[in-house]
């Protein structure tokens, strides 16, 4: 065992998230855990790390085990360079390695103790050799080619690579450290499509035990042999990928149903003898079946899948034929080229998708026509009537501080009442008391949405 939930209570607020969650993960299990927006994914994460405790039940490690986890926001040395970050995983290996070149310094000078410092240098070498220090820059370099970091931007310093840049160096560093467990949430977001084949093939050979958070059901598919999934507060786990999964679980849904219907028609009849025999000759025995109810462990009917959100966009003002002209742009900063020539008219209802490999600059394309980002060359002109609406990839323009209804105000018409948000916030799944949460206590899922009911008012 290296990390256990038993019977796990956990609420922010008025939310209860988790209400007698119960799972365990073993060595060198590949589990993904599951579950809508806000269901506790990252919850589980939290509470194992120890960020958080939770309010009832136990939350147990093994003892000395090493927990991996990629942080949503990654932090590098200052000034370090792409390589030397990756490296940085095997600072031990780097603590002997330097040691071993200081004793072999102290090796040539007149007058060491040779016997001594030969002594040091063999214990420190055979611990290098059994840690695996002679393959170690290799190993670093293999994964970061794999993840899609080609040769040259190894010298790049780390404050220069883009938001999803910096995302994949950390999930580098991570696979590099080789935890007992990797807890892994969301990874493939700030991949492209060779960097995601290449991290299953990793991720399908990984000796050690890993829990993956994702909505990437084909990714699931081929990483994982085990299915946890979190529904109303409850964990229950399932053997099998996630194709698996979705037969079993509607197979335990029938079964319950059923189960429940039999039990529901057992009450009604039982309810009904009592009913007509309490206050006669049957009086023991209807007593006899009230008590048998009263301690009858009851059957849950079966919850079907939450509605889907309504993500329509709605009536706006008819813009001109052009909506977007770029010539000849040419977009990066004033040391970095990443795109150029640059040229295309948008027209009024169509749809332009961007694609690229990481780093190639499509963040950058899009601030620069949005004049976040001056451009080094070239024109971009909007055409007349033209509303800007900008989802970001990091999601910066929410403020933690808000409850979710104020953060929709903000953008919201003046005259707009608090029932016409509360129905504007239920289009995303924000229902009831939901809307007077704390940006602060959502999920990232559930900060998805709001961003995007935002965008969409």
């Amino acid at each position: 065992m290296l990390f256990r939930l038993s019977d796990v209570f956990k609420s922010y607020g008025v939310q209860d998230v988790l209400r007698g969650a119960s799972l365990q993960i073993n060595p060198g299990e590949h589990v993904g855990l599951v579950g809508r927006n806000g269901a506790g994914k990252s919850t589980i994460f939290r509470l194992v790390r120890g960020e958080e405790s939770a309010d009832k039940g136990e939350v147990i490690k093994a003892r000395g085990v090493r927990l991996g986890l990629l942080d949503q926001h990654v932090h590098f040395e200052a000034g370090s360079t792409v390589h030397e970050s990756a490296l940085a995983a095997f600072g031990h290996l780097q603590q002997i390695e330097h040691e071993m070149h200081e004793l072999e310094h102290e090796m040539s000078e007149p007058g060491a103790d040779l016997e001594k410092v030969l002594e040091r240098y063999s214990d420190l070498q055979h611990q290098f050799e059994h840690e695996g220090g002679f393959e170690y820059t290799a190993k670093a370099e293999a994964i970061l080619l794999g993840l899609g970091f080609d040769k040259e931007t190894w010298s790049m310093e780390t404050s220069k690579l883009s938001g999803g840049q910096q995302n994949r160096l950390g999930l580098v560093r991570l696979l590099l450290a080789a935890p007992d467990v990797l807890l892994l949430d969301e990874p493939t977001n700030h991949l492209d499509v060779h960097a995601v084949e290449w991290l299953e093939e990793f991720l399908q050979s990984y000796q050690s035990a890993y829990v993956i958070v994702s909505h990437d059901r084909y990714f699931l598919d081929q990483s994982c042999r085990r299915i946890i999934e979190l529904e109303n507060g409850k964990a229950a786990s399932y053997t099998g990928n996630y194709s698996s999964f979705l037969i079993e679980r509607e197979e335990r849904r029938e079964a319950q149903q059923r189960a429940y219907d039999n039990q529901q028609q057992l009450i009604a009849k039982t309810q009904e003898f009592i009913r007509r025999n309490l206050a006669g000759q049957k009086t023991k025995q209807a007593k006899s079946r009230r008590t048998m109810l009263e301690k009858l462990e009851r059957v849950d009917a079966v919850r079907r899948d939450q509605s889907s959100g309504d993500f329509r966009l709605q009536a706006i003002e008819r813009t001109g034929n052009h909506v977007l002209t770029v010539t000849d742009l040419t977009v990066g900063y004033p040391d970095k080229l990443l795109a150029g020539t640059i040229s295309f008219i948008l027209r009024r209802g169509e749809c332009l998708g961007i694609i690229g490999p990481n780093g190639s600059g499509k963040t950058t394309f899009l601030r620069t026509i949005l004049n976040k980002v001056a451009p080094l060359t070239g024109e971009v002109r909007w055409g007349s009537k033209v509303q800007i609406g900008y989802y970001a990839q990091q999601l910066d323009d929410l403020d933690d501080r808000n409850e979710i209804i104020m953060e929709l105000r903000r953008v919201a018409p003046s005259s707009a009442t608090a029932g016409e948000l509360r129905s504007f916030l239920a289009k995303f799944l924000f229902t009831g008391d939901d809307v007077y949460k704390h940006v602060r206590d959502l999920s990232g899922g559930e900060k998805g949405r709001l961003a995007l009911a935002k965008l969409m008012a």
